[in-house]
């Protein structure tokens, strides 16, 4: 192992911070990352290392975010539930594409979802239907924030579930986790507020990761170098995901979601730009 190489550990805790603050985990911004720091490493081994770091991450996130009772559990639980078996297909998947077209899809991907959600933040705010209709899979949760504040919302857990199955698959292709994806789509087409999407994608990332990083350590693609790596980078994470969810009580929901957004759009270009 190189000296250089402990520079990995302040990198895991920024990005244990900031995936932590808008509840994507880390792994969106992970990836390109090294990408750029590891030219000669193939994309299978880059994404194996995320995973495992995401993981890492979301374990530390959701117990702080838990402390706070931001975490929707049964909402958590339903749409973790169907995104493993999607987690183990991408993590598979990711075999089959060559690092130029995994690089430009990942970019395409990461400018979508940013216009996705500062789609949801600039839109007049969607009141919850009232009264609400009873009917297939309608849910209705009525949470406590831990300050006393209670928010109500509904969503369709149909539509939920179907969303999840698709960003299971695509997060452990990516190595991102799901966050940057489950939390815009919470915000913009099931109606969570900010806070409870972030803590709640934060929950479900546990699920994801370890779906993923399970499968890549079963088709051996988590030798002892991309252990040491993984090991240096969760060593900053887990720190970092606390000073994320401390950080995020000092924010506004609509600052966490532009946050994301623009972090989003930058990594996006500059992924797209390696390659030309």
């Amino acid at each position: 192992m190189s000296w250089l190489e402990l520079l990995l550990i302040p990198l895991g805790f920024a990005v244990g911070a900031y995936g932590t603050l808008v509840g994507a985990g880390g792994g969106f911004v992970l990836v390109p990352m090294l990408l750029l720091i590891y030219v000669d490493d193939s994309q299978r081994e880059l994404t194996a290392i995320s995973l495992a770091v995401v993981l890492a991450n979301s374990l530390s996130g959701s117990i702080a975010y838990g402390r706070r009772r931001l975490i929707d559990y049964r909402t958590g639980l339903t749409f973790a539930a169907a995104t493993v078996p999607s987690s183990f297909a991408g993590a598979y998947a990711v075999r089959f594409f060559s690092r130029e077209t995994f690089s430009v899809v990942f970019g395409a991907v990461l400018i979508a979802l940013a216009l996705l959600t500062l789609y949801g933040v600039t839109r007049p705010p969607a009141a919850i239907r009232e009264p609400i209709r009873p009917g297939p899979g309608i849910v209705v949760r009525t949470m406590a924030r831990g300050d006393g504040v209670v928010f109500r919302y509904a969503y369709n857990v149909w539509h939920g579930v179907a969303f999840s199955v698709a960003i299971g698959f695509a997060s452990s292709l990516f190595g991102v986790g799901g966050g940057i994806m489950h939390v815009p789509v919470m915000m913009t087409v099931l109606r969570v507020p900010v806070e409870f999407a972030v803590a709640t994608s934060q929950f479900m990332l546990i699920f994801m990761a370890a779906a993923g990083t399970a499968l890549h350590v079963i088709d051996g693609e988590f030798a002892r170098e991309e252990f040491v790596r993984a090991a240096l980078l969760a060593a900053g994470a887990i720190p970092g995901a606390q000073a994320g969810a401390l950080l995020a009580r000092r924010l506004s929901g609509g600052a966490v979601a532009r946050a994301l957004a623009v972090v989003l759009i930058l990594v996006g270009v500059r992924l797209i730009l390696t390659i030309l």
